[in-house]
């Protein structure tokens, strides 16, 4: 393998945040390469650090020390406005919370990644309407969130992470506020949209969604203490 298949290169990194006279190691010089196209499921325990190693591997952190290399490009001592365009130009967020803007439409919360990448208008709402329609959302479009299901609004968010057409896809505890039937729905796009190319990151720390990744990642305070490559075949 060489780095060129990597889109994901960590080495030694580190996050210490200040508690007031203490400080509070979240995570401890952890290293892994994920390659381009991978499904990989991050686990461990409450406090274990997955959501701090989320947030800076979806540029919205950055690292104490060590180092991160995002499609090739060190990100780990990038400003704000840099960190910006990596998660723009290749990042997709899909939150547990949802995270929709409450006023605006479904194809409006759609489309709000391609405002920031100065795409026109026409242009958006092409992209936004295909999106909805490939997640299912071809007669909700004028609806806003209030309005929908939490498997509906799951898959806005779903559709508002691929509208840029991102390599990489951060999916956090994303079936945590749904029922059984309708993580089943979401999970099953989640792996159609990993089927297509993209590279699937799930945090999670329910095992029976772990278990659907290629590999899984497991913390505990804050260190990499198991990485392992699924036994079924893909």
């Amino acid at each position: 393998m060489t780095g060129q298949d990597n889109i994901v290169e960590i080495t030694d990194l580190s996050k210490v945040y200040r508690m007031g006279e203490v400080d509070v190691a979240a995570l401890s010089n952890v290293s892994f390469t994920i390659r381009k196209g991978e499904y990989v499921a991050i686990t461990g325990p409450s406090g274990s650090g997955k959501s701090t190693l989320l947030n800076l591997l979806g540029c919205l952190d950055t690292p104490t020390s060590g180092h991160y290399l995002l499609a090739g490009r060190d990100v780990s001592q990038m400003d704000d406005n840099a960190l910006s365009e990596m998660r723009r130009d290749h990042i997709g967020f899909v939150f547990q919370s949802f995270n929709l803007i409450p006023r605006l439409s479904v194809l409006e919360n759609i489309e709000l990644p391609l405002i920031y990448a100065d795409i026109t208008l026409s242009e958006r709402r092409r992209r936004a309407h295909h999106m909805a329609e490939s997640v299912g959302l071809a007669r909700r479009m004028a609806h806003k969130p209030t309005e929908l299901s939490g498997g509906e609004l799951q898959r806005v968010a779903i559709a508002r992470a691929l509208v840029n057409d991102p390599v990489m896809v951060l999916a956090d505890e994303p079936t945590g506020n749904l029922d059984t039937h309708t993580g089943a729905e979401i999970m099953a796009l989640l792996r159609e949209v990993w089927s297509r190319g993209a590279t699937l990151l799930t945090v999670t720390h329910d095992l029976s969604i772990a278990s659907q990744a290629q590999r899984q990642i497991h913390l505990t305070d804050g260190n990499l203490v198991r990485d392992t490559m699924a036994v079924q075949a893909y």
